[in-house]
């Protein structure tokens, strides 16, 4: 019998359950038991539902309250030394501490999980970091698990994979070397639910999917030499990506069954199926479970069967990863347009795949016959759908050319130009473009929505929200100002609503990072601007103030690695068609009048390809698409892009290449250490690092960001110095908005004053 399982389900909840209460929490409107009881309903119903799909093995460990990565730090004892458990009433407080920071501490760094929009609080490690079970979390949901009549398959990041995506805050020590303390702790961990009678582990390896160096390999046989023997069977679990160079190796470790991706590689299952050894299962990720389309089930199925020729009932089928990556349940869009609905596949329903497809396999083909025509009907109607194709897109594509990918002078000369036209300030202090997007806000957007709102009433709503934000940015003394984008629900949906080529869902949510969610856009066709997006709102705000007011816009990377997107083209062209919307757009808020345009791509790392052989390929359009979107105005005109959340070190070439006069980037958590990077590179434009965290509710006093300027300004010349937070600021409130930019603007003002000292009056 072919074995179906899941590698981990959304904790999201349906409805964004886990969110509420945890911004509940948070806000102190319930207390720790009441968001224990929710987290253990969402829990309920996930194990529930996927036991009533037929799954033979559902993940339990999967659920976090804020993030995976940070659950096996609490789990492993992990705990950095300045969150001293004792001052926090609860082990929840304490894992909240750590994520969020305090009111005297600063959070865990949080950065990108390999290529993916999913932030994960990245582990800390020191000489002295210390590893033993300081939780009881997980055993305690096993035991939930078991009593629903679930039979369990715990989930745990493995060893080599938690010290790899880790951090060590000590110079001149290897996180490497704390594996012979890291391994008893493991052990430790197997054994507590080896003796509850769970007999698989699957242990999540993904940074096998990088080229890796060889120490770390090195070390791949000892670690499950060392966890072998433990009580549990081991399925190490690998996505994301190709391991087929490591084949040899993995077919020789002592764990009893491996996992791959066979949906982003295909081309490995080749590698592993000659010669699997008879003592392992193979499991394959057959399932895409980072996008949304319903599979071409008779195509994977061929797929399949070839490969139950050859290994019977070794096979196992599974999603190519957890399904955290993806919406819950497609059943719960009610006005997504019939046509569109019929070719995509959320959570819910990529769990049916699954077990349609292991039916086929132990029941027969013709049992399966029906979903395996419909499925290629569907994909042909797919392919030959008016909706997905527009000739006069596609031509302005192919005529592209290499002047259209460049400004006109090099940096340095407008560079001159643009001091000369906005006579900003050293050091010149701005925001990264959102504001508090307060209850009322999105009132009024729901309520217009909902046709309770005239556009004219909405309208006023959403000036006079912009007149208030105008107001309290010359109040704070900010040098450029924004409109605060009141009127936009999300920077990536919101574009993606005015382009012909996406539909959207009421409920497609995915977790980002702690109860922040995301709803991406589906980008099914051919993408087209049918009018301006941005340009009224801006133009307005710009006629309230005599400062300059930055336009805001979304990138091209970040639009397309922001959505789920269309597999029927390379995400090359896709890119370029984005990019020439966003050039249309760009020019129009110049031709309004503004003269320093943002464009966000903070996803431009995330599309990386995780092997480095890959790189060049990806660099290169990524980098000509913002280029085309960039360069269509005057050498006077300041083009900014911002990112955040994601190492740069080693693509600083391709962002110099991008040529923003401007860049902002996230750098408070990390204490500004990626600007030794942007030192050793010599970057040659201006940057903004930001100078305290916005994801965090805890606000640095003056001293703190004046010493984190302090610290930019021993990398950065002053005139290529902005000053600025971390990211945008749509998730905090007013109140702490107002004093900590406040702060910020007094550090700016106190080192400003240092650099150009107050001329003798005598």
């Amino acid at each position: 019998m072919a074995l179906t399982h899941n590698l981990g389900f959304p904790r999201i909840g349906a409805r964004r359950e886990l969110k509420q209460a945890l911004e509940a929490y948070w806000r102190r409107e319930i207390d720790v038991q009441q968001l224990k009881d929710q987290a253990k309903a969402i829990r309920k119903k996930n194990w529930l539902l996927q036991k009533e799909a037929g799954l033979n093995l559902i993940p339990v460990g999967d659920f976090a309250l804020y993030d995976h990565m940070l659950n096996m730090s609490i789990l492993l004892g992990a705990i950095p030394e300045r969150f001293n458990s004792s001052q926090h009433d609860t082990m929840v407080d304490l894992y909240f501490a750590m994520a969020r920071g305090t009111s005297d501490q600063s959070a865990m760094e949080m950065t990108k999980w390999f290529n993916t929009n999913y932030h994960y609080i990245v582990p800390e490690f020191n000489r002295q970091t210390h590893f033993q079970i300081t939780s009881e979390q997980l055993f305690d949901e096993i035991k939930e698990a078991q009593t629903l009549g679930i039979s369990p398959k715990v989930v745990l990041i493995g060893p080599l994979t938690y010290l790899f995506m880790g951090k060590e805050t000590e110079v001149g020590f290897n996180r490497l070397e704390l594996l012979p303390r890291l391994l008893p702790a493991y052990r430790n961990i197997l054994s507590r639910i080896a003796a509850l009678g769970v007999q698989w582990v699957q242990m999540d390896e993904p940074c096998l999917a990088f080229e890796l160096e060889a120490i770390w390999l090195e070390k791949l046989s000892e670690v499950y030499t060392t966890l072998h023997g433990s009580g549990c069977q081991l399925l190490l679990t690998t996505y994301f990506d190709a391991i087929d160079k490591h084949t040899a190796t993995l077919k020789a470790l002592p764990v009893e069954g491996l996992h791959i991706d066979v949906c982003r590689a295909p081309h490995q299952l080749d590698a592993f199926l000659p010669d699997y050894p008879a003592n392992k299962v193979l499991s394959l990720g057959i399932i895409d479970g980072r996008n949304v389309w319903r599979a071409d089930l008779s195509q994977v199925f061929a797929t399949l069967s070839k490969a139950q020729s050859l290994l019977g009932e070794r096979l196992w089928i599974a999603p190519s990863c957890s399904l955290l990556h993806c919406p819950v349940d497609l059943q719960l869009e009610a006005r997504l347009e019939g046509e569109i609905k019929g070719w995509l596949a959320f959570s819910v329903q990529k769990l049916n795949e699954i077990v349609i497809l292991g039916q086929g396999l132990n029941q027969g083909k013709a049992s399966i016959q029906t979903f395996l025509q419909e499925s290629v009907e569907v994909r042909q109607a797919r392919q030959q759908s008016k909706r997905i194709h527009h000739p006069l897109v596609q031509e302005r594509v192919k005529k592209l050319t290499q002047r259209e990918c460049q400004r006109h002078l090099p940096f340095a000369q407008r560079q001159s130009l643009q001091q000369h036209y906005f006579q900003l300030p050293l050091l010149p202090t701005t925001t990264i473009g959102s504001f508090p997007q307060t209850t009322e806000i999105r009132k009024a957007r729901a309520a217009f929505r909902k046709g309770k709102l005239s556009h004219l009433d909405y309208l006023e709503a959403m000036r006079a929200e912009i007149q208030h934000v105008i107001r309290q940015q010359e109040e704070i003394g900010l040098d450029v100002l924004v409109h605060g984008e009141a009127e936009r629900n999300d920077m990536v949906e919101y574009f993606a609503e005015q382009l012909w080529g996406y539909a959207f869902t009421e409920n497609g949510w995915v977790q980002s990072y702690g109860s922040r969610c995301v709803k991406p856009p589906i980008l099914y066709g051919d993408i087209y601007r049918p009018e301006a997006m941005t340009a009224n709102w801006i133009s307005y705000a710009q006629s309230l103030t005599s400062k300059p007011v930055k336009g805001m816009l979304t990138g091209p990377v970040t639009m397309l690695m922001w959505s789920f997107v269309r597999d029927d083209q390379p995400y090359s062209e896709t890119a370029l068609q984005l990019a020439l919307a966003i050039r249309d757009e760009v020019k129009d808020l110049e031709q309004t009048g503004i003269g320093i345009i943002q464009i966000d791509e903070p996803a431009f790392r995330e599309g990386l390809p995780l092997k480095k052989s890959a790189w060049a390929g990806y660099l290169k359009w990524a980098v000509q698409a913002f280029r085309v979107a960039s360069s269509g105005v005057k050498d006077q005109t300041q083009i900014h892009t911002h990112m955040c959340y994601s190492e740069f070190n080693d693509i600083l070439p391709a962002i110099a290449e991008m040529d923003a006069d401007v860049m902002t980037i996230e750098t408070s958590r990390s204490h500004m250490e990626l600007l030794d990077a942007f030192v050793q590179f010599a970057y040659p434009n201006e940057i903004g690092p930001g100078v305290y965290d916005i994801h965090s509710p805890r606000i640095p006093d003056t001293g703190e960001m004046l010493a984190l300027l302090k610290k930019a300004l021993r990398h950065i010349p002053p005139h290529q110095l902005w000053v600025n937070p971390d990211c945008g600021l749509k998730t905090r409130d007013w109140t702490e908005t107002h004093v900590a930019l406040k702060k910020m603007v007094n550090a700016a003002h106190i080192l400003r004053n240092q650099l150009i000292p107050i001329p003798n009056q005598t």
